[in-house]
């Protein structure tokens, strides 16, 4: 009430008015009274902005005079006074009267007093109230909900937040588990406030919760075999082979926390609660079109996504992936591992080879795109043609000669020379020399191009048998002695094997005993084999030679002869005493002659 309503009263009741004025102005004033004894300090009441200056907002309560409240109170971020005279608001009573008769009000405490009761109706209720989480504190976070309150740590989330810090600013519905007033302490629960949420939401889910229905949820947690995803108040689990109709690594890889995904029910225990999801069935099986969307011959363009040692695995479309086995990556390059070609991500052109939907393969082709260079290589290299090339490789059993693009021809080590003995084709080439070679024989089934370089001039010992007949005496170096003879060196390339058998007379324990490499010996051919590259050689032979040829010319000169028994006895006994010892045939031959001499002799003494 005004002052002017006061003073109007006061004139009334002293201008003596009849009785029921009188009686009606002191019913007025006790009402009035009585009202100004409700207002007690420290209770919210409302009013009327009457007044707006720099420093005070007057405000009528319907007390004896108006309140005031620091501007202050009104003021926005940008200090501008927002208070308009006619508004109403919410104002707690302060003082009554003051040491200056004032009546101090506060809009501030009015608004902290009303949170409080609403709080409390909230805690009596169990509802939610609405707040913002500021900072982290000492055993959990503070949260602004018009006052301060605390949200412990355990309480923040339905599981364990490993960084609270990570929910510092975002607003978030909450249960009020306790509070003092007096105290000012208030205690939240965001997972009471969540659980009460999901507790709603389960309902509605069970009810829709039916196999091959299509639900939108919100992945909760990730592990290396599948999603857990929040249908609304229960769980649903994607197992990783249920995510995508081709190869999945880790789930992580495809989705996040938090993100919204549509699946379908394939399984729900009711009694156990338990729902199986999938993704990849939302959409249908590539493999069910796959034989005749890619007929074998066809060309396709995919993506590498792995490589193995035994070749590359490619998409072909999403859940369709082909390999390009190591074999089918080049007609002519040798490939040990795919890296050698391809690298993972790169786009790869390849042809279909074979569609096996059963086991679920794809075979495809890179080399195929291109003709086979080995079904022309012996238009283009004639066997018998010679060529020259790179020393590529060097191994044990010979020479690889790059030929053409990718193409490698090997000169084995038996064909390196006709007459010289290598141990290892190193001792005469190194990579990167340039040599010619003759080609010997192209196997295009097996991929074989056979060189050699001996080829490129005639095989001495194709002359041998005639260059060494048997009798022939030859000379050369001893080149190496063994066990069982000497090995001769006639020419080079060239070898012959005296064996100890044909070793001159002496010491037959020791056979071998005077010689020593690069000794220049004489011997006599004994046999030849063309075909084992061998010449037998005879030393001994050699040295018995003229003997025999002494005996021979004695034979010749007694068929001839007409000397008469004495001479020829004569001629014997010189002989036995130039020879001691002859062999059997020598002796036959004497023997015969002293015979033929004998018939000789009677028929010259019974000549006339």
């Amino acid at each position: 009430m005004s002052k002017e309503t006061d003073t109007v009263a006061e004139n009334e009741f002293s201008t003596g008015g009849n009785e029921e004025n009188m009686q009606g102005s002191q019913h007025f004033m006790d009402l009035y009274e009585e009202s100004l004894k409700s207002m007690e300090e420290g209770k919210v009441v409302k009013g009327e902005v009457v007044q707006v200056d720099k420093e005070f907002v007057l405000v009528d309560i319907g007390f004896k005079s108006e309140g005031q409240i620091r501007a202050d109170e009104f003021t926005d971020a940008e200090g501008r006074i927002t208070a308009k005279v006619g508004d109403k608001v919410d104002v707690l009573l302060v003082r009554k009267e003051d040491k200056e008769g004032r009546v101090i009000l506060s809009r501030e405490k009015a608004a902290t007093v009303k949170i409080w009761d609403e709080v409390e109706e909230a805690y009596k209720n169990q509802d939610t109230v609405r707040g913002k989480i500021v900072s982290r504190v000492k055993g959990g976070l503070s949260v602004d909900i018009g006052l301060q309150a605390f949200l412990p740590g355990s309480h923040a989330d339905l599981r364990p937040v490993r960084d609270l810090g990570t929910l510092v600013g975002k607003e978030h519905d909450f249960r009020i588990v306790k509070y003092e007033r007096r105290h000012g302490n208030v205690v939240l629960s965001r997972r009471a406030a969540l659980e009460a949420e999901r507790k709603a939401l389960r309902e509605k889910t069970l009810e829709a919760l039916e196999k091959d229905a299509v639900l939108e949820g919100i992945v909760r947690n990730i592990t290396h075999y599948g999603l857990f995803v929040d249908l609304g108040g229960i769980d649903g689990l994607v197992h990783i082979t249920d995510m995508a109709w081709g190869k999945v690594g880790q789930p992580s890889e495809m989705y996040r926390v938090g993100d919204k995904i549509r699946v379908k029910v394939l399984n729900f225990d009711k009694e156990r609660e338990r729902v199986s999801l999938g993704i990849k069935q939302l959409s249908p099986n590539p493999w069910s079109q796959a034989e005749e969307k890619y007929p074998v011959g066809a060309k396709i363009t995919g993506r590498v996504e792995s490589l193995k040692e035994y070749g590359a695995f490619v998409e072909v479309e999403e859940g369709l992936e082909g390999l390009i086995h190591v074999s089918e990556m080049s007609w002519t390059e040798k490939i040990k591992h795919p890296s050698q070609m391809l690298n993972v991500g790169e786009t790869v052109e390849a042809m279909i080879l074979n569609v096996d939907v059963a086991k679920k393969r794809i075979s495809l082709s890179m080399k195929q795109l291109e003709p086979n260079p080995w079904d022309t290589i012996s238009e283009r290299y004639p066997v018998g043609s010679i060529i020259e090339g790179e020393v590529k490789n060097i191994t044990d059993f010979g020479l690889f000669v790059g030929i053409d693009e990718g193409i490698d021809g090997l000169v084995h080590i038996s064909d390196l020379s006709w007459t010289q003995k290598i141990n290892h084709p190193s001792e005469l080439y190194k990579k990167g020399d340039k040599v010619q070679a003759a080609i010997l024989e192209i196997d295009t089934e097996n991929e074989r191009f056979s060189l050699g370089i001996k080829q490129l001039t005639p095989d001495p010992w194709d002359l041998v048998p005639e260059k060494y007949q048997c009798g022939t005496r030859v000379s050369g170096t001893v080149k190496s002695i063994t066990d069982f003879g000497l090995f001769v060196e006639l020419e080079e390339g060239i070898e012959g094997l005296v064996h100890v058998s044909q070793l001159p007379k002496g010491e037959q324990s020791k056979p071998l005993n005077g010689f020593k490499v690069m000794d220049e010996i004489e011997a006599e051919v004994v046999n030849v084999s063309q075909e084992e590259k061998r010449i037998g050689l005879s030393i001994r032979k050699m040295e018995e030679k003229p003997k025999r040829d002494t005996y021979k010319g004695y034979m010749n000169q007694q068929k001839k002869a007409t000397s008469n028994l004495g001479e020829l006895l004569r001629e014997k006994m010189i002989h036995s005493q130039a020879e001691p010892s002859l062999d059997s045939q020598e002796s036959e031959v004497l023997e015969a002659a002293e015979t033929e001499s004998d018939a000789q002799s009677g028929a010259t003494d019974t000549e006339p």
